[in-house]
Parts: C-alpha cells; sequence; structure tokens
C-alpha cells in the first residue's frame, strides 16, 4: 500500500520528496532521463501527468507542457506504456496525476484497472470532487490503488473531515488559490493551514503548489510529510538541460535530509 510505504520512508528521512513530470514533454525520451535524475538524487514520490487539452489546476508552464505533448500526438497507450515501464525500472511509486474527462472517457472501471495493470499506485484527479468520486475510489479500491484527494485553504473544517473520509496514501494540501507555477509564502498562515489538515486526516500530508527552492522544503520539515514540486523542476529542464536538472533535484533533496 502506499500509504505503507511513505511512512516506512519516514523512519529514516523527516521529509520526501515528489517530483512530476508530464509524460510527452519534452519527450518520453527526456522523460525518462528526468525519472533516472529523480532516482540518482533520492526522490521518494513521482506523478505522472496525463496530458490533457484544458487542465485548469495548471499555470502556464504545464499549459503549455500538456498542450505540446498532445500535438506530439500522446495517447493514452502511450501514457501506460510508459508507466509500465518506469514501475519496471524505478523503486520509487508512480502516482497518476490528470483529469477527470479523460478518465470518464476510458470508464472508471477500465481506467482502475489499466492503471493498476501499468504499477501505477494511485491517483490525483485535480477537477473531481470527492462526492463525484465515490464510485472511482470504490473500483480504485479492489484494484490497490489509492484515492489521493486535494484539500485547500479555504475548506472548511467539515469540509476537510469530508475530503478525508474516502482518501488513502496521502493527502494532497493544496498551498494557496490559483493554478500551479506561482511562488508560494511559506509563512505562518500555511502552516496552521497544515495544521487544520492534520486535524481532519491520519494519512501522510503532501504540501504542493508553488513549492520551488531548497529553502521551502526547510521550513517544511515537523509541519508536513511530503513536499510536492512541479514547476521549478520542469523550468529547470527547459532552462539549464538534464546536467542542470539533476543539480537541482539534488539540492531539493539534500534539503530534505
Amino acid at each position: 500500500m502506499l500509504e505503507s510505504y511513505i511512512k516506512e520512508q519516514l523512519q529514516t528521512r523527516p521529509l520526501l520528496l515528489m517530483a512530476h513530470a508530464v509524460v510527452g514533454y519534452p519527450s518520453l525520451e527526456e522523460n525518462w532521463r528526468m525519472l533516472a535524475c529523480m532516482r540518482d538524487a533520492g526522490v521518494a514520490l513521482v506523478e505522472l501527468q496525463l496530458p490533457f487539452s484544458e487542465p485548469i489546476a495548471d499555470g502556464p508552464v504545464f499549459v503549455k507542457a500538456n498542450q505540446s505533448a498532445l500535438r506530439r500526438g500522446l495517447h493514452w497507450d502511450d501514457y501506460f506504456e510508459f508507466m509500465t515501464k518506469a514501475a519496471a525500472e524505478f523503486r520509487f511509486p508512480l502516482v497518476f496525476m490528470g483529469y477527470y474527462n479523460s478518465v470518464f472517457c476510458m470508464g472508471d472501471t477500465a481506467f482502475c484497472a489499466r492503471l493498476s495493470a501499468a504499477g501505477g499506485r494511485g491517483y490525483i484527479i485535480a477537477d473531481l470532487p470527492p462526492e463525484q468520486a465515490v464510485g472511482l475510489d470504490g473500483h480504485a479500491r479492489t484494484q490497490g490503488l489509492a484515492p489521493i484527494h486535494l484539500m485547500t485553504p479555504t475548506n472548511s473544517p467539515a469540509r476537510l473531515a469530508a475530503i478525508a473520509g474516502n482518501a488513502a496514501g496521502f493527502i494532497y494540501c493544496v498551498a494557496r488559490k490559483g493554478v500551479t507555477g506561482t511562488k508560494t509564502t511559506l509563512d505562518q498562515s500555511i502552516i496552521g493551514y497544515i495544521g487544520r489538515c492534520r486535524k481532519a486526516t491520519d494519512l501522510p500530508l503532501a504540501l504542493g503548489f508553488g513549492i520551488r527552492t531548497p529553502e521551502d522544503i526547510r521550513l517544511l520539515k515537523g509541519h508536513a510529510e511530503i513536499a510536492i514540486i512541479g514547476t521549478a523542476c520542469l523550468e529547470t529542464w527547459v532552462e539549464k538541460g538534464e546536467s542542470g536538472y539533476r543539480k537541482f533535484l539534488q539540492s531539493l533533496c539534500l534539503a530534505v535530509d
């Protein structure tokens, strides 16, 4: 189970790093090299994004990546083939990230079966409210998959408890209103928000949206279990290439330890 893996990793590390890749951008070959860099740096979990035409939770960097991958013809078959290959090669758990339109078109049962067969350990579906995820989450549990739900700073205590009710693996704590990419200031309001999430669930907490630097990572120690780095990693790959990307990941993982 994904939660068991996370808790095992936390026995030797105070905080885990989860990285992100948009499958098909810049290319599948470059995605593979990204994963190798993640492994070598010590990344603990990876979310693989299935490109979608309207990724409403994503900022400009990821929107461009999604659109580019789709223009190149990235198909569901390519995504699951890539995940299958990656799950066989790398030890860190792979989590699906995407939008419900894609899942709906596949069908809940078929999606869960295919994700499980490809070696995925769970899913993050950014635009699916928990009330509408009950059927999908039920299929997921029969396949051993973790439905990972999102909490936000605007959620009331009652809403946080409701979100936690059917979640598994970990909780994705969205650090702020808006889309991915913009720098988030980690201040006492964020720490207080994490504390509210903690009261609602016993699951590990992962903070994402705007985590960009080793200093951000250090500030999260003792508050969350997982730091999620997405846009900053992709920007580094595009601007500084593989060697810069590798060094950036290493600096993040050193901050974790």
